[in-house]
């Protein structure tokens, strides 16, 4: 249940006793109103008069929702080689409508990769959220040892480690290997200096 409704979750401390075989639920009160405190509105405008409300805010929910698939696909962790954190946060902007219609595709495509992964650990009894998904993957390193040899080589090898006992078991609920990449060996040697 806590998985299930996250937001509801935090408002709340469930627990079962086994001796009596009885669940209960105790709600913290002064938490859920300081948060109805902070409770706002939230205005959304358009062009389109030909929707009503509720349609024209479910088009927004969903537009929102691939948006930000599509950030988290283009993130230092769906590309664990990428060197620079500023490149993947940079804003993108098109000016040819090719390129537009390239983003849009990208943003619907990760969606539905999202919603797949949800459906598949739904499916298998995990009620969780694609935040919290991200979240545990990202503890499943890639690192590049780096080992001296002679004569001024240097051999890289770049691999995953071993996944913890929660990524291996979101591995195996998605039917992912745990080996995310095959070791890359690179050898290396570093230019002599010169002599002027």
């Amino acid at each position: 249940m806590l998985e299930r409704y996250p937001r509801v979750a935090r408002y709340y401390a469930i627990a079962y006793d086994e001796t009596q075989c009885a669940v209960t639920c105790t709600c913290d009160t002064e938490k859920r109103k300081t948060a109805e405190l902070l409770d706002g509105s939230y205005i959304m405008e358009t062009s389109r008069d030909d929707l009503p409300a509720d349609e024209a805010w479910r088009i927004y929910s969903l537009l929102t929702r691939a948006e930000s698939a599509f950030r988290t696909m283009k993130s230092p962790l769906a590309d664990p080689l990428r060197q620079s954190d500023s490149a993947a946060r940079r804003p993108i902007f098109h000016h040819l409508e090719h390129r537009a219609d390239t983003h849009i595709f990208l943003c619907v495509l990760a969606y539905h990769l999202v919603v797949a992964i949800e459906k598949t650990l739904r499916d298998g009894g995990l009620w969780t959220s694609w935040g919290t998904v991200r979240k545990t993957l990202a503890k499943h390193q890639i690192g590049t040892i780096i080992l001296p040899a002679q004569n001024g080589w240097t051999l890289r090898i770049r691999r995953d480690g071993r996944p913890d006992a929660d990524v291996a078991d979101l591995y195996n609920r998605l039917r992912v290997p745990r080996r995310i990449m095959a070791p890359i060996k690179t050898w290396t040697r570093e230019a002599p200096p010169h002599s002027d």
